[in-house]
């Protein structure tokens, strides 16, 4: 079963910086998608920023565009988020989130790590 294991997240003053972590296993197939979700109280789960593990193309939420990188670690089967010039609206649970197929003519199946609080105080 995959597992998906996030850290990194705390609280930090605006204009801060964080790194997030996804440490991904329980799984052989290279052919996933993975990258991070947020919510926060009263607003809707949104995508932030997600990778192709393999070669690498990404997405950004325009709200982070320009503050926020992401970037993986294909020994380790990690993706990070560094997130800079953070703002009190980036207060939200952040979410891994992967999407991979198992073999070459599954479907890709969604899995969700257990989230990490990220508070930016003003």
């Amino acid at each position: 079963e995959v597992q998906l294991v996030e850290s990194g997240g705390g609280s930090v003053q605006a204009g801060g910086s964080l790194r997030l972590s996804c440490a991904a296993s329980g799984f052989t197939s290279d052919d996933y998608v993975i990258g991070w979700f947020r919510q926060a109280p009263g607003k809707e789960r949104e995508g932030v920023s997600c990778l192709d593990f393999s070669d690498g193309l990404t997405y950004y939420d325009d709200s982070v565009k320009g503050r926020f990188t992401i970037s993986k670690d294909n020994a380790k089967n990690t993706v990070y988020l560094q997130m800079v010039s953070l703002e009190p609206d980036d207060t939200a649970v952040y979410y891994c989130n992967m999407a991979i197929s198992s073999t070459p003519d599954s479907d890709y199946v969604n899995y969700w790590g257990q989230g990490t609080q990220v508070t930016v105080t003003s």
